[in-house]
Order: structure tokens, then C-alpha cells, then sequence
């Protein structure tokens, strides 16, 4: 259709009309098109804003557009419609206090810019080639600002042809695939990109830990995953993290949470509360005296189980605490809880009727309070009762540009780490690091003895292989 269409140059409106105009002119020239049936439309070309206008939802024929169609169907996505606007030429409003309702229409929608490609198919019989009405898309090929090729449909690979069937007295069906031909990369430049893309970790790796404000960094991502064999139901769980002395955390992060209320369900036995409530820590060390007398301490997560009730009456179920986990890796802990009772019925008539229930003024005497400066600490004639247990979910990262640093600072970080939780996972990293620091030195020495014109020998024989 375009070749019929831009043969005459009086059809040409646009610099890309008069492009193709001489590029069919080249094509006659040169004998002709070798393909008939098979041709594409560009992003830039008419059919891509009419077949991107006039899509279905469906396949009805009556089928009325809805408002969400109308608004993408009017969206200009495509690259050549995008215009810089510098600093000197804005001259609309960065913020508009009183929006219209047909301003939050124009605006609230995703404008990612994308260039589109159609390879189009002319499957019309045979001589009645370049009508429209028997043009079909085969491929779209889409590619927007982030460098995401999509083509649609995928590669045929192992799955069977695709099939259009045309509506008509014969009925015809064709048959298709759709292959990946770019050329295979070769073995030399694919190890080169390898090379490049380990590289470029390396370095942002030794980069990020370099700008590690501390010894060590310290990142959980967990979840608080259910609550199981508590009296009441509807459950929800108050926790907070305490950091030690030399331990900090960014401005930004939340050291406390509150889950949502959950109602409990039958699990064999007990009744269990299903939460899966994600939280993120991330806090640093940072070394300081190795005196014994102030020996470093680890993390730790305190928490309270709590219900409400229809009535909006809340009982406290248990407390507990969880020292965060010295090792890396998953770790899956369920932590039993308690909570403290009063002796006689009156309390258990309160707590039942009225609610509320005997309440930790410090929650950090789960442990060790916060407040407490003495050498031994007596909890003699506190009356406690056991209760359910939470069941932790924790993935935990450490960071440390001590791995990265002389064996002298590799041996303060093994100690600092081993008196703040026993890591004798960690000793088996810094065998190999040091390994491999030794066996790189030897190499460098090695190096420099050879005399040099055998390295240059060497070099230039390995750029440049001799074929066989």
C-alpha cells in the first residue's frame, strides 16, 4: 500500500513521505522488492496512530469503549513527541493549588515514552496485493525509555506456528513464526561483557563498603508471620528494637511497628494468627574500646502480644524479646511469651468483663531493663504466666569493609565478631581471603622477576593467536 501510495511525489506531506518516495524510486531501480507480502510500519508512520486508536478490548462488535480505554487510547507515548524543556523556557506552572477536574484527567496517566514497530503482513490473494483490508499485524516490536525491547507476540521457539485465518468465501489460514536471527555474539566479546559486568560489581561493591559509616552493617528484612496459643482472639503485636551502646541506625529508619489486628483460626490445637507483616532494620556497629570490661552486645527486638475485642477492649497476652541472630542467612524462630497475673479471681474478673489486664511499665524488663545500673538483678515474688509464642521470619545481611582491608584489621574484625555473638561461620571467609591475598602477592613477585622482554613475548602472543 505505501509503495502504490508514495510513488507520486504529490502524496508526499511529511520529510518521511519524501524519504520514501526516493527509496522506492532506488527499489524500482534496483529491480523491484523481493518480498511482497511481508512489510512494516514505523513509529513515525500513519498506521501506528490509527491502530493504536481504534484497538479493542474485546472482539464483540458492538463493544462501547470504556472511559480507561478512551484515556489511553488519546495518550501520546511515542519518543517524537517528547519535548525538552529547559530551565530558561518553563514557563508553566510547577504546582497547580486548584486543579480542574479535566486537568486531573490530562494528567493522571503513566506517559512513558515508547517507539513502536509493526511487521505487517499483505496476505490479500494473488494479484490483488496492496489493499488495506488484507493487511495483518504479524509482530509488534515496542521499545521505550528504559532500553525494554517487548515483542508480541513472543518467539515461536519449541511452541507451535501461529495462526491468522482470514474471513472470506475460501476461508484461508497462514501459518507463521517468528524467530530470533541477530547474529550470535562471539565467544571473545561475550567473555569480554562478563568481564566488564564483574568488574563493574567489583567496584561498586568496594565502593559501597567503603562508605559503610561503620564496622559493620547490619540489614534484616523480616516478618512477623503468626501468633499461636493465646487465650482471646483478634491479635496484634507492638514490637520495637533496642540498640546497644556503639550502635546507630539511619535518621530515616523506624526502630517500631504495629502489625494489623488479625482473627485467629483453628490449627489443630491452638488457635493461630496469621499476620505476615514485613519490617525492614538496618543499623551499624562501629568499633570502638576492646576493653573486657565493656563488652559489645547485639541488637535486640522486643515485643508485645495484645487483643481487642468487639468492645474495644484490649488485654495485654504476653511479651517477649528475640536477640537479633549473629549469623547470616534465614532464620525461622518462634519465641515463646508470658505475662504477668495478679492472684485471686478479681483480677481475672477485670481482665474478663472490663478488660485490661497487669501491664510492663518498661517493656525492656523481658530482659534486662534499660534503666537497670546494678551487678545483679532480682525478679523474686514477680508472678508470671506462660502464654502462645510469635513466630519470627528473618533474613540477615552483614557488610564489612574489614573483608576488604589488611590482615591486621581482618583479625580485629574476627574478634569484634566473635565477642559480639560466636561467628565461627565467619572464620572459614577470612581463611579464603586471606588465601587469596597470598597467592595474589606471589603472583605479582613471580611477575616481577621475569625479565621483561618475555612478558611482552607472552602478551603479545596471547592478543594476537596465531591460526592454526
Amino acid at each position: 500500500f505505501e509503495v502504490d501510495l508514495y510513488q507520486n511525489e504529490s502524496a508526499c506531506q511529511t520529510p518521511l513521505d519524501r524519504q520514501y518516495h526516493e527509496e522506492i524510486l532506488k527499489l524500482e531501480k534496483a529491480g523491484g522488492r523481493k518480498n511482497c507480502r511481508i512489510f512494516t510500519y514505523t513509529d513515525h508512520d500513519r498506521f501506528t496512530n490509527l491502530e493504536e486508536h481504534c484497538q479493542k478490548v474485546t472482539d464483540s462488535d458492538h463493544e462501547v469503549p470504556s472511559y480507561l480505554a478512551e484515556r489511553m487510547a488519546n495518550v501520546r507515548r511515542r519518543r517524537q513527541d517528547r519535548r525538552s524543556i529547559e530551565a530558561s523556557s518553563l514557563k508553566s506552572k510547577i504546582i497547580t493549588w486548584e486543579p480542574s477536574e479535566e486537568f486531573v484527567k490530562n494528567n493522571h496517566v503513566i506517559n512513558t515514552p515508547v517507539q513502536t514497530m509493526y511487521i505487517m503482513g499483505d496476505l490479500g490473494p494473488y494479484g490483488k496485493l496492496g489493499h488495506r483490508e488484507y493487511e495483518h499485524v504479524l509482530c509488534t516490536v515496542k521499545v521505550d525509555d528504559n532500553g525494554v525491547i517487548t515483542v508480541k507476540p513472543d518467539f515461536t521457539g519449541t511452541k507451535e506456528a501461529y495462526r491468522i485465518e482470514l474471513d472470506g468465501e475460501k476461508r484461508e489460514v497462514w501459518k507463521y513464526t517468528i524467530e530470533n536471527a541477530s547474529v550470535q555474539v562471539q565467544p571473545e566479546e561475550e567473555e569480554r561483557e562478563q568481564r566488564v559486568f564483574r568488574d563493574t560489581f567489583i567496584l561498586f561493591i568496594c565502593f559501597f563498603l567503603q562508605t559503610l559509616p561503620g564496622t559493620l552493617r547490619l540489614f534484616v528484612n523480616g516478618e512477623i508471620v503468626s501468633a499461636q496459643g493465646y487465650e482471646y482472639d483478634n491479635l496484634y503485636v507492638n514490637f520495637f528494637l533496642e540498640l546497644p551502646d556503639q550502635w546507630s541506625s539511619p535518621a530515616m529508619q523506624q526502630l517500631s511497628g504495629v502489625t494489623q489486628t488479625c482473627a485467629t483460626k483453628t490449627v489443630g490445637w491452638d488457635n493461630v494468627a496469621y499476620f505476615c507483616y514485613p519490617f525492614t532494620l538496618e543499623m551499624f556497629f562501629t568499633q570502638g574500646d576492646e576493653s573486657e570490661d565493656s563488652l559489645p552486645q547485639w541488637p535486640v527486638l522486643y515485643f508485645a502480644v495484645l487483643s481487642l475485642d468487639f468492645w474495644q477492649r484490649y488485654r495485654v497476652e504476653g511479651y517477649g524479646s528475640l536477640v537479633l541472630p549473629a549469623s547470616p542467612g534465614l532464620h525461622v524462630l518462634t519465641i515463646p511469651t508470658w505475662r504477668p497475673v495478679e492472684l485471686g479471681t478479681v483480677a481475672e474478673l477485670r481482665r474478663f468483663f472490663i478488660g485490661g489486664s497487669p501491664e510492663l511499665e518498661d517493656i525492656t524488663y523481658v530482659r534486662i531493663p534499660s534503666t537497670f545500673k546494678g551487678e545483679r538483678l532480682s525478679r523474686f515474688g514477680f508472678r508470671t504466666e506462660t502464654t502462645g509464642s510469635v513466630t519470627f521470619r528473618l533474613y540477615c545481611l552483614q557488610q564489612s569493609k574489614a573483608f576488604l582491608e589488611t590482615s591486621a584489621l581482618r583479625q580485629r574484625m574476627q574478634s569484634v565478631l566473635d565477642r559480639l555473638g560466636g561467628f565461627s561461620q565467619q572464620s572459614s571467609v577470612y581463611n579464603v581471603l586471606e588465601a587469596f591475598q597470598r597467592a595474589r602477592r606471589r603472583m605479582q613477585e613471580a611477575r616481577e622477576s621475569l625479565p621483561q622482554n618475555l612478558i611482552s613475548t607472552s602478551a603479545s602472543t596471547v592478543q594476537q593467536p596465531q591460526e592454526p
